[in-house]
């Protein structure tokens, strides 16, 4: 009963706090909360809820290739909602199970940013000295490319360093791969400012007076206090990198085509476009649209939150 209570009055807390209140009142940011959410589950319940698996060849029927939307096909009669592709995969199926491989690459790679950029950044602002010239300069070098220049070239040596038999299978994850280490750039340079504000502060000192190891006061005093722009930087990264998947997969070098994501989508649909089979490519970038804007509002939102001088 007690612990019933308590899990009662957390729940308040935070439905009560600034954040929830803020969350509430706002009306882009509830929309775009519900669409992100919408479109996660529906890649996430992909097996159950598409109509067919379009990653299975014994699935597919090759007379349904160019149906059009809500159209009946001419040869089987069968009717899809988003219409069929030139190998007759629904398009609606296709998009569910694609937004599987997009969001999958998003969040993993924005996790492996985080991770390097956190801790490079915590090292360089605690530790400064040669430690932070050495960090900061490599940042400063990477900045002068563009991100996506960078990932084409990481893609394209750790691709080359992979044996051919293992290409496919391992694509995914050099993409991965990729995305993470072009992005670490600005969640360095942001968590090495605020630990340089951090460190010099009361309870950092006491803390090296007691006694604590360098490790434990970045781990357990600084890294809590330079979260806030940490987590606004990854909802926006996110995004980002949803988007940086899409072009390298429009490219040809992301996805392969026995596990398409969106941008691998809309590649095949951008061929078929003056051909009068437009449903191809207008409903999975209308997705990739809606997917990445409506994060990027939540990104906005959440700066805005979390900026002491906007409350």
């Amino acid at each position: 009963m007690t612990t019933q209570k308590t899990s009662q009055s957390r729940l308040a807390r935070a439905w009560d706090s600034d954040l929830a209140y803020s969350f509430r009142k706002t009306p882009v940011a509830v929309v775009s909360a519900v669409i992100v959410l919408v479109l996660i589950l529906g890649a996430v319940l992909a097996p159950w809820i598409a109509p067919l698996n379009p990653f299975d060849p014994a699935s597919l029927n090759l007379m349904n290739g160019f149906t059009p939307p809500s159209t009946p096909n001419a040869f089987t009669g069968e009717t899809f909602v988003m219409g069929t592709d030139d190998q007759g995969r629904d398009v609606f199926s296709t998009i569910l199970f694609g937004m599987r491989i997009s969001l999958f690459v998003g969040f993993s790679a924005v996790f492996l940013a985080i991770i390097l950029g956190v801790t490079l950044g915590l090292l360089a602002g605690y530790l400064g000295g040669w430690v932070e010239t050495i960090i900061m300069r490599v940042a400063d070098i990477q900045l002068t490319f563009p991100s996506i220049m960078v990932a084409m070239l990481i893609f394209g040596i750790a691709k080359g360093v992979t044996p051919p038999e293992y290409r496919d299978q391992m694509a995914i994850w050099v993409l991965i791969l990729a995305i993470g280490l072009s992005d670490w750039v600005q969640f360095a340079r942001v968590v090495r400012g605020a630990t340089l504000v951090e460190k010099n502060k009361e309870y950092v000192q006491a803390a090296r007076l007691i006694g604590r190891s360098p490790v434990a006061i970045m781990l357990r005093h600084i890294l809590p206090n330079v979260l806030n722009p940490v987590l606004v930087i990854a909802t926006i990264s996110l995004a980002l990198a949803i988007i940086a998947e899409a072009t390298l997969s429009f490219l040809g070098v992301g996805a392969p085509p026995t596990k398409p994501s969106l941008g691998t989508l809309i590649r095949i649909g951008q061929e078929y476009m003056f051909s009068g089979e437009w449903w191809i490519l207008l409903f999975p970038a209308v997705t990739l649209l809606a997917l990445a804007l409506s994060i990027n509002l939540l990104g906005d939102w959440l700066r805005d939150a979390l900026n002491p001088r906007l409350r």
